[in-house]
């Protein structure tokens, strides 16, 4: 298996952190970016000296431009932020500023990084979208646009790469819910603003939305990110990546399903 360099956004954490780790373990030249500066030294201690830990808020266009003297084989884009809350009622900004972050800043990289994949003979971008890029959910909805809009993103890129015929690869990797922390804050952040700063729905229905949100976590998540972190894995490894990859594997059957119920 030909080694890569690999560089992941939103490694801080979570899945981004545990894929980083299971690539450096695969022998892979990673790059690992976070979001702020004071998480360089610690993950750096984590990941080992043979991995490179770098300062990358995917907003900032200096930040960014980092990328086009890293060499990199794969870009994984990884790094999101999450909002939640009802459509009817969500100040437009904070949608605004979550398609900022999981869309433009994502693709603005791309763009980057294909360039400089182009100069080197090729390469692969892979998009951390998730499931609820694929099944709508009520009160989710800000998030799981922007995942709706990264999946599709992912999807025409790769068939505008094909047709240029540069050798640039696109896959895009859809979680389900993994227990890492992140589906608590998507789900309480709706919290945050619909009980501070007043709501359509009844402090009632809000108390009923936490307990259900509750209960279905305690029931969906997956405790280890094993699964997910051996898709990416596959994506980044792949001469030529599938264009996309669904773990656990009952919610990529659960998609196939509902698709071909029409839901």
């Amino acid at each position: 298996m030909p080694k890569k360099r690999v560089l992941i956004t939103g490694a801080g954490t979570g899945i981004g952190k545990d894929t980083a780790k299971h690539l450096v373990g695969r022998g892979h030249s990673v790059i690992a970016a976070v979001h702020h500066a004071d998480q360089v030294a610690p993950l750096q201690t984590d990941l080992g000296p043979s991995a490179k830990v770098i300062k990358l808020d995917i907003t900032i266009p200096e930040d960014r431009l980092q990328i086009a003297e890293l060499g990199v084989d794969v870009l994984i884009n990884n790094a999101a932020q999450s909002e939640s809350g009802s459509l009817a009622e969500i100040k437009i900004d904070r949608v605004r500023r979550l398609f900022e972050v999981n869309v433009f800043s994502a693709l603005e990289l791309s763009q980057i990084a294909i360039r400089s994949m182009i100069e080197r003979g090729g390469g692969t971008v892979i998009f951390i979208s998730s499931i609820t890029g694929r099944i709508p959910e009520p009160f989710l909805m800000p998030y799981s646009m922007s995942k709706f809009a990264i999946s599709a993103a992912a999807a025409g890129l790769r068939e505008e790469m094909k047709t240029l015929d540069k050798g640039i690869h696109v896959s895009v990797v859809e979680p389900g819910p993994y227990s890492t922390g992140f589906n608590q804050r998507l789900s309480n952040s709706r919290f945050e603003w619909m009980e501070k700063e007043g709501s359509l729905f009844s402090p009632k229905q809000i108390a009923a939305m936490k307990s259900d949100t509750d209960r279905k976590l305690s029931w969906l998540e997956v405790g280890t990110t094993d699964t997910i972190v051996k898709k990416i894995t596959a994506a980044a490894e792949a001469s030529k990546p599938r264009l996309r990859y669904v773990a656990p594997w009952t919610f990529a059957l659960l998609v196939r399903v509902l698709r071909i119920l029409g839901v």
